[in-house]
Protein backbone atom coordinates (compact mmCIF):
# COMPACT_ATOMS: atom_id res chain seq x y z
CA UNK A 1 0.00 0.00 0.00
CA UNK A 2 1.27 3.64 -0.85
CA UNK A 3 1.77 5.87 1.21
CA UNK A 4 -1.15 8.24 -0.18
CA UNK A 5 -2.97 5.11 -0.14
CA UNK A 6 -2.12 4.37 3.28
CA UNK A 7 -3.52 8.62 4.46
CA UNK A 8 -6.42 8.06 2.43
CA UNK A 9 -7.32 5.29 5.26
CA UNK A 10 -6.29 6.92 8.00
CA UNK A 11 -8.57 9.95 6.92
CA UNK A 12 -11.65 7.79 5.96
CA UNK A 13 -11.39 5.85 9.60
CA UNK A 14 -11.31 9.05 11.37
CA UNK A 15 -13.92 11.05 9.49
CA UNK A 16 -16.07 7.82 10.11
CA UNK A 17 -14.89 7.98 13.93
CA UNK A 18 -16.02 10.93 13.91
CA UNK A 19 -19.24 10.86 12.27
CA UNK A 20 -20.33 7.75 14.82
CA UNK A 21 -19.25 10.22 17.61
CA UNK A 22 -20.99 12.98 16.47
CA UNK A 23 -23.87 10.73 16.20
CA UNK A 24 -23.50 9.22 19.95
CA UNK A 25 -23.29 12.91 21.05
CA UNK A 26 -26.83 13.70 19.00
CA UNK A 27 -28.32 10.32 20.78
CA UNK A 28 -27.39 11.44 24.08
CA UNK A 29 -28.22 15.21 24.12
CA UNK A 30 -30.80 15.99 21.23
CA UNK A 31 -30.69 19.40 19.66
CA UNK A 32 -33.49 20.93 19.81
CA UNK A 33 -33.46 21.52 15.74
CA UNK A 34 -33.78 17.96 15.14
CA UNK A 35 -36.86 18.52 17.65
CA UNK A 36 -40.07 20.00 16.69
CA UNK A 37 -40.76 21.15 20.29
CA UNK A 38 -44.39 22.36 19.80
CA UNK A 39 -47.82 21.71 22.08
CA UNK A 40 -50.15 20.05 20.66
CA UNK A 41 -52.45 22.85 19.58
CA UNK A 42 -49.81 23.99 17.48
CA UNK A 43 -48.92 20.84 16.24
CA UNK A 44 -52.15 19.19 15.30
CA UNK A 45 -54.33 23.16 14.45
CA UNK A 46 -57.77 22.46 13.95
CA UNK A 47 -57.67 18.27 14.48
CA UNK A 48 -56.30 19.51 18.52
CA UNK A 49 -59.24 21.34 18.78
CA UNK A 50 -61.86 19.31 17.19
CA UNK A 51 -60.82 16.13 19.05
CA UNK A 52 -60.11 17.29 22.50
CA UNK A 53 -63.87 18.89 22.69
CA UNK A 54 -65.49 16.09 21.06
CA UNK A 55 -66.38 14.28 24.56
CA UNK A 56 -67.57 11.08 22.17
CA UNK A 57 -63.96 9.89 21.07
CA UNK A 58 -61.95 9.60 24.60
CA UNK A 59 -62.92 9.55 27.95
CA UNK A 60 -59.53 11.01 28.73
CA UNK A 61 -58.37 14.18 27.52
CA UNK A 62 -54.82 13.00 27.63
CA UNK A 63 -54.96 10.32 25.39
CA UNK A 64 -54.69 12.31 21.98
CA UNK A 65 -51.78 14.04 23.08
CA UNK A 66 -50.01 11.45 23.79
CA UNK A 67 -50.70 9.72 20.20
CA UNK A 68 -47.65 9.21 18.10
CA UNK A 69 -48.35 10.22 14.28
CA UNK A 70 -47.71 7.42 12.04
CA UNK A 71 -46.93 10.17 8.63
CA UNK A 72 -46.40 13.86 8.02
CA UNK A 73 -48.26 15.84 9.64
CA UNK A 74 -48.91 17.90 7.09
CA UNK A 75 -50.01 15.00 4.94
CA UNK A 76 -52.18 14.07 8.23
CA UNK A 77 -54.05 17.63 8.63
CA UNK A 78 -54.71 17.74 4.84
CA UNK A 79 -56.04 14.53 4.73
CA UNK A 80 -58.32 15.43 7.97
CA UNK A 81 -59.48 18.76 6.23
CA UNK A 82 -61.54 17.26 3.30
CA UNK A 83 -63.08 14.53 5.48
CA UNK A 84 -66.94 14.35 4.85
CA UNK A 85 -68.21 12.09 7.67
CA UNK A 86 -67.88 13.65 10.64
CA UNK A 87 -69.23 10.55 13.00
CA UNK A 88 -67.55 9.24 16.03
CA UNK A 89 -66.60 5.68 14.06
CA UNK A 90 -65.16 7.60 11.09
CA UNK A 91 -63.23 10.18 12.98
CA UNK A 92 -61.97 7.47 15.18
CA UNK A 93 -61.10 5.45 12.11
CA UNK A 94 -58.97 7.78 10.97
CA UNK A 95 -57.17 8.63 14.15
CA UNK A 96 -56.53 4.93 14.30
CA UNK A 97 -55.26 4.53 10.82
CA UNK A 98 -53.02 8.18 10.86
CA UNK A 99 -51.65 7.59 14.52
CA UNK A 100 -50.67 5.46 17.50
CA UNK A 101 -53.44 6.10 20.20
CA UNK A 102 -52.80 5.05 23.61
CA UNK A 103 -55.11 2.02 24.87
CA UNK A 104 -55.12 1.16 20.99
CA UNK A 105 -51.93 0.34 19.52
CA UNK A 106 -49.61 0.46 22.55
CA UNK A 107 -46.96 -1.94 24.66
CA UNK A 108 -47.71 -5.48 25.37
CA UNK A 109 -49.24 -4.39 29.12
CA UNK A 110 -47.37 -6.28 31.78
CA UNK A 111 -49.47 -9.32 33.19
CA UNK A 112 -49.56 -9.11 36.92
CA UNK A 113 -48.87 -11.99 38.88
CA UNK A 114 -49.22 -13.70 42.85
CA UNK A 115 -45.46 -12.63 44.27
CA UNK A 116 -44.68 -11.16 47.06
CA UNK A 117 -45.42 -7.65 46.99
CA UNK A 118 -41.74 -7.25 47.90
CA UNK A 119 -40.59 -8.80 44.61
CA UNK A 120 -43.71 -7.77 42.86
CA UNK A 121 -42.14 -4.19 42.82
CA UNK A 122 -38.44 -5.15 41.88
CA UNK A 123 -40.18 -6.88 38.42
CA UNK A 124 -41.90 -3.90 38.05
CA UNK A 125 -39.08 -1.24 37.54
CA UNK A 126 -38.00 -3.11 34.26
CA UNK A 127 -41.68 -2.71 33.16
CA UNK A 128 -41.79 1.08 34.54
CA UNK A 129 -38.51 1.76 33.07
CA UNK A 130 -38.36 3.44 29.17
CA UNK A 131 -35.06 3.65 27.18
CA UNK A 132 -33.43 6.80 26.38
CA UNK A 133 -35.66 8.67 23.65
CA UNK A 134 -34.18 8.15 20.01
CA UNK A 135 -36.30 10.36 17.79
CA UNK A 136 -39.85 12.67 18.19
CA UNK A 137 -42.84 11.01 18.59
CA UNK A 138 -45.76 13.42 18.91
CA UNK A 139 -45.35 15.58 21.81
CA UNK A 140 -42.99 14.32 24.07
CA UNK A 141 -39.83 15.69 24.27
CA UNK A 142 -36.64 13.00 23.87
CA UNK A 143 -34.32 12.00 26.90
CA UNK A 144 -30.95 11.53 26.20
CA UNK A 145 -30.70 8.21 29.43
CA UNK A 146 -33.41 5.88 30.58
CA UNK A 147 -36.01 6.36 32.80
CA UNK A 148 -38.87 4.98 34.82
CA UNK A 149 -42.34 6.22 34.34
CA UNK A 150 -45.04 6.54 37.28
CA UNK A 151 -47.44 3.99 35.33
CA UNK A 152 -50.72 4.01 33.94
CA UNK A 153 -51.87 7.11 31.73
CA UNK A 154 -48.34 8.35 32.49
CA UNK A 155 -46.31 7.09 30.18
CA UNK A 156 -43.40 9.79 30.61
CA UNK A 157 -41.31 10.98 33.52
CA UNK A 158 -42.58 13.12 36.02
CA UNK A 159 -40.09 15.45 38.04
CA UNK A 160 -41.56 15.06 41.70
CA UNK A 161 -42.32 11.64 41.11
CA UNK A 162 -39.21 10.76 40.45
CA UNK A 163 -37.48 11.68 43.76
CA UNK A 164 -39.88 9.18 45.38
CA UNK A 165 -39.58 6.28 42.68
CA UNK A 166 -35.78 6.45 43.34
CA UNK A 167 -36.00 6.02 47.03
CA UNK A 168 -37.36 2.41 46.01
CA UNK A 169 -34.66 2.39 43.45
CA UNK A 170 -31.58 3.22 46.03
CA UNK A 171 -32.85 0.47 48.38
CA UNK A 172 -32.70 -2.06 45.58
CA UNK A 173 -29.45 -0.43 44.74
CA UNK A 174 -30.23 0.45 40.86
CA UNK A 175 -27.83 3.56 41.42
CA UNK A 176 -26.85 3.67 37.85
CA UNK A 177 -30.85 4.42 36.72
CA UNK A 178 -31.41 6.85 39.49
CA UNK A 179 -27.70 8.74 37.66
CA UNK A 180 -29.08 8.46 34.46
CA UNK A 181 -32.74 10.47 35.70
CA UNK A 182 -30.99 12.74 37.61
CA UNK A 183 -28.63 13.20 33.89
CA UNK A 184 -32.24 13.83 32.35
CA UNK A 185 -33.60 16.29 34.34
CA UNK A 186 -30.00 18.12 33.97
CA UNK A 187 -30.37 17.90 30.62
CA UNK A 188 -33.70 19.37 30.77
CA UNK A 189 -32.52 21.85 33.07
CA UNK A 190 -29.64 23.17 30.51
CA UNK A 191 -31.63 23.04 27.59
CA UNK A 192 -34.65 24.58 28.85
CA UNK A 193 -34.03 26.80 31.99
CA UNK A 194 -35.81 24.14 34.11
CA UNK A 195 -37.35 20.93 34.89
CA UNK A 196 -40.63 20.63 33.38
CA UNK A 197 -43.56 19.23 34.90
CA UNK A 198 -42.76 16.40 32.43
CA UNK A 199 -41.35 15.46 29.21
CA UNK A 200 -44.02 16.76 27.36
CA UNK A 201 -44.46 19.38 24.94
CA UNK A 202 -47.72 20.62 26.64
CA UNK A 203 -45.65 20.95 30.24
CA UNK A 204 -43.35 23.59 29.10
CA UNK A 205 -45.01 26.48 30.58
CA UNK A 206 -44.91 24.56 34.00
CA UNK A 207 -42.60 22.82 36.20
CA UNK A 208 -43.57 20.98 39.29
CA UNK A 209 -42.54 20.61 43.40
CA UNK A 210 -38.58 21.31 43.03
CA UNK A 211 -37.24 18.04 44.72
CA UNK A 212 -34.33 18.10 42.46
CA UNK A 213 -31.56 19.05 45.02
CA UNK A 214 -33.41 16.36 47.60
CA UNK A 215 -32.85 13.80 44.26
CA UNK A 216 -28.99 15.21 44.44
CA UNK A 217 -28.52 14.52 48.18
CA UNK A 218 -29.76 10.79 47.43
CA UNK A 219 -27.09 10.21 44.85
CA UNK A 220 -24.63 11.84 47.01
CA UNK A 221 -25.12 9.09 49.70
CA UNK A 222 -24.20 6.83 46.97
CA UNK A 223 -21.39 8.90 45.32
CA UNK A 224 -20.15 11.07 47.79
CA UNK A 225 -20.30 14.68 48.36
CA UNK A 226 -18.52 15.36 44.96
CA UNK A 227 -21.68 15.14 43.46
CA UNK A 228 -22.80 18.76 44.32
CA UNK A 229 -19.92 20.16 42.74
CA UNK A 230 -21.01 17.84 39.68
CA UNK A 231 -24.30 19.56 39.75
CA UNK A 232 -24.17 22.92 41.11
CA UNK A 233 -24.75 24.56 37.62
CA UNK A 234 -27.84 22.64 37.45
CA UNK A 235 -28.93 23.48 41.29
CA UNK A 236 -28.44 27.30 40.28
CA UNK A 237 -30.50 27.25 37.03
CA UNK A 238 -33.07 25.39 38.99
CA UNK A 239 -33.04 28.03 41.64
CA UNK A 240 -33.07 30.71 39.14
CA UNK A 241 -35.96 29.82 37.58
CA UNK A 242 -38.16 29.72 40.76
CA UNK A 243 -36.75 33.47 41.64
CA UNK A 244 -37.04 34.98 38.23
CA UNK A 245 -38.27 38.44 38.71
CA UNK A 246 -37.04 39.08 42.03
CA UNK A 247 -34.96 42.58 41.29
CA UNK A 248 -38.16 43.78 40.04
CA UNK A 249 -40.28 43.21 42.71
CA UNK A 250 -41.00 46.42 44.80
CA UNK A 251 -44.37 47.34 47.48
CA UNK A 252 -46.08 48.12 43.92
CA UNK A 253 -45.68 45.40 41.93
CA UNK A 254 -45.26 42.67 44.84
CA UNK A 255 -45.81 39.79 42.43
CA UNK A 256 -44.48 38.26 39.33
CA UNK A 257 -44.33 34.99 37.99
CA UNK A 258 -43.11 33.00 40.99
CA UNK A 259 -42.01 35.08 43.60
CA UNK A 260 -44.21 37.18 45.59
CA UNK A 261 -42.07 40.37 48.01
CA UNK A 262 -44.20 40.73 51.39
CA UNK A 263 -44.75 44.15 52.99
CA UNK A 264 -41.52 43.32 55.35
CA UNK A 265 -38.97 42.84 52.15
CA UNK A 266 -39.29 38.85 52.65
CA UNK A 267 -39.44 37.49 49.41
CA UNK A 268 -41.51 34.18 48.85
CA UNK A 269 -42.74 31.84 45.99
CA UNK A 270 -46.12 30.44 44.19
CA UNK A 271 -46.85 28.60 42.04
CA UNK A 272 -47.67 29.77 38.21
CA UNK A 273 -47.58 28.82 34.79
CA UNK A 274 -46.60 31.17 32.12
CA UNK A 275 -49.67 29.97 30.10
CA UNK A 276 -53.19 30.98 30.51
CA UNK A 277 -54.83 28.52 28.20
CA UNK A 278 -56.68 25.35 29.36
CA UNK A 279 -54.44 22.62 29.59
CA UNK A 280 -54.33 20.34 26.73
CA UNK A 281 -54.42 17.04 28.33
CA UNK A 282 -57.08 18.39 30.20
CA UNK A 283 -58.54 20.36 27.68
CA UNK A 284 -62.09 20.09 27.76
CA UNK A 285 -62.37 19.99 31.60
CA UNK A 286 -60.74 23.40 32.05
CA UNK A 287 -62.85 24.59 29.40
CA UNK A 288 -66.27 23.20 31.47
CA UNK A 289 -64.43 24.74 34.45
CA UNK A 290 -63.36 27.80 33.34
CA UNK A 291 -67.21 28.77 32.16
CA UNK A 292 -68.38 27.39 35.50
CA UNK A 293 -66.12 29.88 37.71
CA UNK A 294 -66.71 33.02 35.03
CA UNK A 295 -70.68 32.70 35.11
CA UNK A 296 -70.52 32.39 38.71
CA UNK A 297 -68.14 35.38 39.48
CA UNK A 298 -68.53 38.60 36.95
CA UNK A 299 -65.08 39.92 38.07
CA UNK A 300 -63.26 36.85 36.58
CA UNK A 301 -61.78 35.99 33.45
CA UNK A 302 -61.68 32.49 31.90
CA UNK A 303 -57.50 32.98 31.17
CA UNK A 304 -57.44 33.89 34.96
CA UNK A 305 -58.81 30.59 35.85
CA UNK A 306 -57.09 28.91 33.43
CA UNK A 307 -53.90 29.96 35.23
CA UNK A 308 -54.85 29.10 38.59
CA UNK A 309 -56.37 25.41 37.16
CA UNK A 310 -52.36 25.15 35.21
CA UNK A 311 -50.32 26.63 38.58
CA UNK A 312 -52.52 23.77 40.73
CA UNK A 313 -50.95 21.77 38.81
CA UNK A 314 -47.67 22.81 39.17
CA UNK A 315 -48.10 22.38 42.58
CA UNK A 316 -48.48 18.50 41.82
CA UNK A 317 -51.84 18.69 43.87
CA UNK A 318 -54.28 18.64 41.50
CA UNK A 319 -56.90 19.19 42.55
CA UNK A 320 -57.10 20.07 46.43
CA UNK A 321 -59.04 22.03 48.86
CA UNK A 322 -55.45 24.23 49.54
CA UNK A 323 -56.47 26.24 46.11
CA UNK A 324 -59.77 26.52 46.52
CA UNK A 325 -62.14 29.54 48.30
CA UNK A 326 -65.11 27.84 50.84
CA UNK A 327 -68.59 28.69 49.91
CA UNK A 328 -70.24 30.31 52.91
CA UNK A 329 -71.00 26.69 53.55
CA UNK A 330 -67.97 25.50 53.71
CA UNK A 331 -67.78 23.36 50.76
CA UNK A 332 -65.10 23.32 48.00
CA UNK A 333 -65.65 23.71 44.35
CA UNK A 334 -62.97 23.91 41.87
CA UNK A 335 -64.54 26.99 40.16
CA UNK A 336 -63.40 29.09 43.22
CA UNK A 337 -60.04 28.18 42.53
CA UNK A 338 -57.44 30.41 43.60
CA UNK A 339 -53.87 29.28 43.31
CA UNK A 340 -51.76 31.84 42.18
CA UNK A 341 -53.27 33.89 45.20
CA UNK A 342 -51.44 31.92 47.83
CA UNK A 343 -48.13 31.54 48.52
CA UNK A 344 -47.52 27.21 49.60
CA UNK A 345 -45.75 26.02 52.63
CA UNK A 346 -44.72 22.87 51.21
CA UNK A 347 -42.93 25.11 48.01
CA UNK A 348 -41.03 27.73 50.24
CA UNK A 349 -39.86 24.50 52.33
CA UNK A 350 -38.50 23.17 49.19
CA UNK A 351 -36.85 26.00 48.06
CA UNK A 352 -35.40 26.36 51.09
CA UNK A 353 -33.85 23.03 50.63
CA UNK A 354 -32.37 24.34 47.71
CA UNK A 355 -30.99 27.74 49.03
CA UNK A 356 -29.23 24.87 52.06
CA UNK A 357 -27.63 22.31 49.01
CA UNK A 358 -26.44 25.67 46.97
CA UNK A 359 -24.62 26.88 50.03
CA UNK A 360 -23.15 23.45 50.54
CA UNK A 361 -22.20 22.88 46.82
CA UNK A 362 -20.69 26.10 46.53
CA UNK A 363 -18.46 25.32 49.80
CA UNK A 364 -17.40 21.99 48.44
CA UNK A 365 -16.60 23.55 45.18
CA UNK A 366 -14.75 26.43 47.04
CA UNK A 367 -16.47 29.34 46.77
CA UNK A 368 -16.90 30.37 50.67
CA UNK A 369 -18.98 34.03 49.80
CA UNK A 370 -21.78 32.02 47.33
CA UNK A 371 -22.15 29.87 50.09
CA UNK A 372 -22.27 32.48 52.53
CA UNK A 373 -25.04 34.21 50.45
CA UNK A 374 -27.23 31.17 50.10
CA UNK A 375 -26.62 30.33 53.77
CA UNK A 376 -28.29 33.67 54.73
CA UNK A 377 -31.58 33.70 51.97
CA UNK A 378 -31.77 30.19 53.56
CA UNK A 379 -32.34 31.77 56.87
CA UNK A 380 -34.25 34.66 56.14
CA UNK A 381 -36.62 32.18 54.36
CA UNK A 382 -36.75 29.95 57.15
CA UNK A 383 -38.04 33.60 58.98
CA UNK A 384 -40.60 34.43 56.42
CA UNK A 385 -41.78 30.56 57.45
CA UNK A 386 -42.10 30.70 60.61
CA UNK A 387 -43.84 34.14 60.46
CA UNK A 388 -46.12 34.18 57.45
CA UNK A 389 -46.95 30.26 57.86
CA UNK A 390 -46.94 29.46 61.54
CA UNK A 391 -50.60 29.13 62.89
CA UNK A 392 -50.29 29.09 66.47
CA UNK A 393 -53.89 28.93 66.88
CA UNK A 394 -54.44 25.88 65.18
CA UNK A 395 -50.86 24.15 66.28
CA UNK A 396 -49.85 23.56 62.66
CA UNK A 397 -48.37 25.53 59.19
CA UNK A 398 -50.65 26.81 57.01
CA UNK A 399 -50.27 27.85 53.27
CA UNK A 400 -50.83 32.07 52.93
CA UNK A 401 -53.17 34.10 50.90
CA UNK A 402 -50.99 36.86 50.12
CA UNK A 403 -54.03 38.56 48.46
CA UNK A 404 -55.85 38.93 51.70
CA UNK A 405 -52.67 38.73 53.64
CA UNK A 406 -54.09 35.71 56.09
CA UNK A 407 -53.60 32.01 56.14
CA UNK A 408 -55.82 29.70 54.34
CA UNK A 409 -58.51 27.90 56.13
CA UNK A 410 -57.26 24.33 54.88
CA UNK A 411 -55.27 21.88 57.30
CA UNK A 412 -53.12 20.13 54.80
CA UNK A 413 -49.90 17.77 55.57
CA UNK A 414 -48.19 19.92 53.08
CA UNK A 415 -47.92 21.75 56.88
CA UNK A 416 -45.78 18.99 57.76
CA UNK A 417 -42.62 20.11 55.52
CA UNK A 418 -40.97 22.56 57.65
CA UNK A 419 -40.29 19.66 59.84
CA UNK A 420 -39.27 17.17 57.50
CA UNK A 421 -36.59 20.01 56.66
CA UNK A 422 -36.05 20.93 60.44
CA UNK A 423 -36.75 24.34 60.04
CA UNK A 424 -39.69 24.11 62.87
CA UNK A 425 -38.50 24.43 66.75
CA UNK A 426 -38.78 22.01 68.92
CA UNK A 427 -42.11 23.62 70.53
CA UNK A 428 -43.69 23.62 66.71
CA UNK A 429 -42.63 20.61 66.35
CA UNK A 430 -44.44 18.77 69.49
CA UNK A 431 -47.71 20.93 68.33
CA UNK A 432 -47.88 20.27 64.58
CA UNK A 433 -47.42 16.68 65.38
CA UNK A 434 -50.86 16.50 67.56
CA UNK A 435 -52.64 18.78 65.03
CA UNK A 436 -51.19 15.78 62.50
CA UNK A 437 -52.39 12.70 65.03
CA UNK A 438 -56.08 14.74 65.35
CA UNK A 439 -56.67 16.28 62.17
CA UNK A 440 -55.33 14.00 59.51
CA UNK A 441 -53.78 10.78 60.78
CA UNK A 442 -56.91 7.86 59.44
CA UNK A 443 -56.98 4.63 59.81
CA UNK A 444 -54.58 3.67 56.50
CA UNK A 445 -51.77 6.68 57.20
CA UNK A 446 -52.46 10.49 56.83
CA UNK A 447 -54.65 12.05 54.34
CA UNK A 448 -54.06 14.74 52.57
CA UNK A 449 -56.41 17.34 54.03
CA UNK A 450 -59.56 16.43 56.27
CA UNK A 451 -62.09 18.10 53.50
CA UNK A 452 -64.48 15.58 51.66
CA UNK A 453 -64.29 17.82 48.48
CA UNK A 454 -64.33 15.42 45.61
CA UNK A 455 -61.14 16.32 44.89
CA UNK A 456 -57.94 13.53 44.58
CA UNK A 457 -55.77 15.46 46.75
CA UNK A 458 -58.16 15.52 49.77
CA UNK A 459 -59.58 13.00 51.78
CA UNK A 460 -60.41 10.27 52.11
CA UNK A 461 -57.50 9.93 49.95
CA UNK A 462 -53.26 9.50 51.25
CA UNK A 463 -50.43 9.43 49.10
CA UNK A 464 -47.46 7.93 49.04
CA UNK A 465 -45.18 11.16 48.79
CA UNK A 466 -46.88 12.65 52.07
CA UNK A 467 -46.42 9.15 54.31
CA UNK A 468 -42.80 9.39 53.16
CA UNK A 469 -42.58 13.10 54.45
CA UNK A 470 -44.62 13.00 57.36
CA UNK A 471 -42.81 9.90 58.93
CA UNK A 472 -39.56 11.78 58.29
CA UNK A 473 -40.48 14.82 59.45
CA UNK A 474 -41.60 13.22 62.72
CA UNK A 475 -38.44 11.03 62.81
CA UNK A 476 -36.70 14.30 62.83
CA UNK A 477 -37.76 15.48 66.40
CA UNK A 478 -38.18 11.98 67.71
CA UNK A 479 -41.90 11.82 67.88
CA UNK A 480 -41.41 8.12 67.23
CA UNK A 481 -44.18 6.60 68.07
CA UNK A 482 -46.59 8.21 65.74
CA UNK A 483 -43.94 8.15 62.76
CA UNK A 484 -44.05 4.19 63.22
CA UNK A 485 -48.19 4.47 63.31
CA UNK A 486 -47.76 5.99 60.08
CA UNK A 487 -45.86 3.54 58.88
CA UNK A 488 -46.96 0.63 59.90
CA UNK A 489 -50.96 1.94 58.92
CA UNK A 490 -49.87 3.08 55.19
CA UNK A 491 -47.78 -0.52 54.55
CA UNK A 492 -50.55 -2.92 56.08
CA UNK A 493 -53.12 -0.55 53.50
CA UNK A 494 -50.78 -0.78 50.50
CA UNK A 495 -50.37 -5.03 51.56
CA UNK A 496 -54.14 -5.26 51.80
CA UNK A 497 -54.69 -3.82 48.45
CA UNK A 498 -52.13 -5.77 47.02
CA UNK A 499 -53.48 -9.06 48.67
CA UNK A 500 -57.17 -8.35 47.17
CA UNK A 501 -55.60 -6.83 43.42
CA UNK A 502 -52.07 -7.34 43.20
CA UNK A 503 -51.58 -4.32 42.53
CA UNK A 504 -49.53 -0.77 43.32
CA UNK A 505 -52.12 1.88 43.32
CA UNK A 506 -51.74 5.62 42.75
CA UNK A 507 -53.57 6.57 45.97
CA UNK A 508 -55.23 5.01 48.77
CA UNK A 509 -58.38 5.52 50.78
CA UNK A 510 -57.00 5.64 54.19
CA UNK A 511 -60.54 6.29 55.97
CA UNK A 512 -62.46 3.45 54.55
CA UNK A 513 -59.61 0.14 53.95
CA UNK A 514 -62.34 -1.71 52.59
CA UNK A 515 -61.83 0.98 49.16
CA UNK A 516 -58.82 1.68 46.94
CA UNK A 517 -59.10 5.27 46.61
CA UNK A 518 -61.87 8.37 44.91
CA UNK A 519 -61.81 11.47 43.68
CA UNK A 520 -59.84 13.33 40.78
CA UNK A 521 -60.14 13.86 37.11
CA UNK A 522 -59.28 10.43 36.15
CA UNK A 523 -59.35 6.90 37.47
CA UNK A 524 -57.02 5.00 39.71
CA UNK A 525 -53.86 4.64 38.08
CA UNK A 526 -51.80 1.46 39.17
CA UNK A 527 -48.36 0.95 38.52
CA UNK A 528 -46.87 3.14 40.29
CA UNK A 529 -43.83 4.36 40.39
CA UNK A 530 -43.97 6.65 43.85
CA UNK A 531 -45.87 3.71 45.50
CA UNK A 532 -43.33 1.49 44.95
CA UNK A 533 -40.54 3.73 45.66
CA UNK A 534 -41.70 4.56 49.32
CA UNK A 535 -42.94 1.10 50.32
CA UNK A 536 -39.55 0.04 49.52
CA UNK A 537 -38.11 2.20 51.21
CA UNK A 538 -40.38 2.29 54.48
CA UNK A 539 -39.77 -1.35 54.50
CA UNK A 540 -35.88 -0.84 54.60
CA UNK A 541 -36.01 1.26 57.76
Amino acid sequence: MSQLQKYSVLFFIIAFLSISCEDENRRKNPSKEEISILPPEQLYGDLFYDIQQNEDLFSDSKTFVDAVPRRSLDSIKSDYSNIKDSSKTYILQFLKQNFDIPGYEERQEYKTDSSAIDAHITKLWSVLKRPADRKVTGTLIPLPHPYIVPGGRFREIYYWDSYFTMLGLQVDGKTEIIQNMIDNFSYLINEYGFIPNGNRTYYLSRSQTPFFSLMIDLLAEEKGDSIYTTYLSELETEYQFWMKGKQHLSEVDSAYKRVVRMDDGSILNRYYDNKNTPRPESYREDVKTAKAAVNANDNLTEEEVYRDLRAAAESGWDFSSRWIKPDENGKFHLKEIHTTDILPVDLNSLLYHLEKTLAKAYLISGQPDQSKEFKELAENRAKAIDKYFWDDSGGFYKDYDFVIQQQTPVTSVAGIYPLFFEIATEQKAQKAAKTLQSELLKAGGVVSTPNHSGQQWDAPNGWAPLQWISYKALQNYQILDMADTIKDRWLKLNEKVYENTYKMTEKYNVEDLSKESGGGEYPTQDGFGWSNGVYKKLTSE
